[in-house]
């Protein structure tokens, strides 16, 4: 592999035309110019110059290599300046959450991207516990969870709270427990905790570990309250996932006694160093979810 430092010793050369300059621009000694060519002339096993006194001219191997040489060191010069960039608005940020939070977030990230087109958004949707693997085996720059990080690597902060709310058929507002069960569940990959959380909170006669008829099952975040508007169930969803709903005259949220909440958490991998690109990304989400 021919070596850069004496390609570009060359490139001067021809470009200057003159063995003193291009040491002197170099910071150089002539005759250390002088060796990078004929090291080149060695590797090669061709004449790259010929010279007349003081002057030269390119043999037919010198200018295929000063060609394709110049090309190689622009290419060269440009990878040293991306690599050593740091730019807030360019570049890709890899971001995975749950499904409630991206409902929420991901277009506010678009609206980012928008603003600045060399800012590409990879949004991927994950439950907790995947997300912390994604952090852990960079495959992800930022996470965002709605439980603490039982990984020591995956390094978290509170940014937020996301309430928990009951939703039922607008025929049925206001629901008491007989009515929740002759309702049924309209489960997701949360409900059980969610329902626990907010029902144990709520309702006197609910106890932990309890199950209910389940009425249906969606993984699709957007889609579980589809069962919920045609009276087929009842759910327990995150604030986010429920204002993202497009028929909400179908639907009643229900006002409890007692809130609970989840608290939001950005995790990034603790010994990750993190770009510009990454911050811009980060306190846009914290500005959007706070």
């Amino acid at each position: 592999m021919i070596n850069p430092h004496w390609l570009r010793s060359f490139c001067a050369l021809v470009e200057i035309a003159h063995f003193t300059r291009t040491a002197e621009q170099l910071n150089m000694t002539q005759s250390g110019v002088s060796q990078h060519i004929r090291k080149l002339e060695e590797q090669l096993g061709k004449p790259l110059l010929i010279r007349h006194g003081k002057q030269f001219t390119l043999t037919d191997a010198g200018e295929r290599l000063y060609q394709e040489g110049r090309h190689v060191l622009n290419s060269l010069e440009q990878l040293e300046k991306q690599v050593g960039e740091d730019s807030a608005f360019e570049g890709v940020v890899r971001v995975v959450s749950p499904g409630s939070v991206g409902l929420k977030l991901y277009q506010q990230l678009l609206l980012l991207q928008n603003k600045h087109p060399k800012l590409i958004i990879d949004y991927r949707f994950a439950p907790n516990r995947e997300v912390e693997r994604l952090i852990l085996e960079h495959k992800a720059d930022i996470g965002f969870m709605t439980s603490s990080s039982v990984m020591s690597d995956v390094h978290i902060q509170a940014i937020g709270e996301e309430e928990l709310l009951l939703v039922t058929p607008h025929t049925v507002p206001s629901p008491s427990w007989p009515q929740l069960q002759a309702l049924g569940f309209i489960d997701h990959p949360d409900g059980a905790y969610h329902a626990g959380l907010l029902l144990g909170a709520n309702y006197p006669e609910f106890e932990a570990g309890q199950t209910f008829k389940q009425s249906g099952f969606s993984n699709q975040i957007s889609l579980i309250l589809e069962p919920v508007a045609m009276g087929l169930g009842f759910t327990v969803l995150p604030r986010h996932a429920i204002s993202a709903f497009n028929n909400p005259d179908r639907i009643c949220v229900n006002p409890l006694p007692t809130s609970v909440s989840e608290t939001l958490y950005l995790g990034v991998h603790r010994h990750k160093r993190l770009s510009n690109r990454m911050y811009t990304v980060m306190e846009e989400a914290k500005r959007c979810l706070q």
